[in-house]
């Protein structure tokens, strides 16, 4: 596949806070390397599990440098840069692909209802200021805005527009996705819960918060998929699923901190107005990890 630079477990890390809510960039940067070592195919900060919307230019910018200079070539980089803003976006775009990021990763974040021409045009003006591809993004949960199969496939024809990742946890979209657009299409899951029916769909990834925690049995499961050992790959799935469920379900930034610190690794603050888990939910948690890691 042509521009395609992603395949695999595509791992979302955590923007770290210090006590006084500024990002910690050299935690960040640990935890990017955690990410690597652990076998990650991919990062992409700035997603959701990075907080990116409470994040000023400045920081998402120091956020972009530092991912990409503890990868150092290793593994790509998907930076998110989505703004309410084309302006913001492609500056945000521009930054990314100056820094070395491999592609870009953009929802249409929006206060008032964007028309499908509206989404098009965004796409399109933020394609034709890089060079780098873009990965259209669809989480209605997140930006209020759900892009349609139809939409989706229009937004494929803007030639950077390569990747499309799905995250609203509706498995049909998928199998319309391959289904109308055929193995041309580079489409990645989301949803945590749809994993494994994401890949039996033909989903070329998974972008997920979930190697911040278990990213053994994350990567097992894209190796049972790959091997098409389909029941090993149940069993795997299976094994994971009520943690998958409880980091989506309790927000995922709160939750992989929190995970990190049981886990005895530093996960640093989180930024207001989000606060820890409560102590019911970690003990929660907590017992989640103790069945995985034992």
């Amino acid at each position: 596949m042509k521009n395609i630079p992603f395949k695999g477990i595509i791992a979302y890390p955590i923007t770290p806070f210090d006590q006084d809510e500024k990002i910690d960039i050299p935690l960040f940067k640990k935890l990017v390397e955690k990410l690597i070592v652990s076998g990650s195919h991919g990062i992409a900060p700035l997603g959701s599990t990075g907080v990116m919307p409470y994040l000023s230019d400045e920081e998402k910018e120091a956020i972009t440098e530092a991912s990409i200079q503890q990868t150092n070539g290793r593994i790509p980089t998907l930076v998110g840069v989505s703004n309410l803003t084309t302006e913001k976006t492609i500056h945000h775009a521009r930054f990314a692909e100056k820094a070395g990021a491999d592609a870009v990763m953009i929802i249409p974040m929006s206060y008032w209802k964007l028309t499908d021409d509206e989404i098009v045009a965004h796409y399109d003006a933020v394609a034709g200021k890089i060079s780098i591809p873009i990965m259209a993004y669809n989480n209605p949960a997140t930006s209020g805005v759900d892009m349609s199969p139809a939409l989706l496939k229009r937004l494929l024809e803007i030639p950077n527009v390569t990747m499309i990742k799905e995250s609203t946890g509706d498995i049909q979209r998928m199998h319309y996705l391959k289904k109308e657009l055929g193995d041309g299409v580079a489409f990645y899951n989301g949803s945590n819960p749809l994993a494994l029916s994401a890949f039996t769909a033909g989903a070329r990834g998974w972008c997920t918060a979930a190697p911040n925690l278990i990213p053994e049995l994350n990567i097992s499961l894209y190796h049972a998929i790959e091997e098409g050992n389909l029941e090993k790959a149940k069993d795997i799935f299976y094994r994971q699923f009520d943690l998958l469920k409880f980091i989506v379900n309790k927000g995922l930034p709160r939750a992989v901190k929190a995970g990190l610190n049981i886990l005895g690794e530093e996960g640093g603050s989180l930024r207001s107005p989000l606060k820890p888990l409560t102590e019911k939910e970690t003990e929660e948690l907590k017992n989640i990890i103790k069945t995985l890691v034992n």
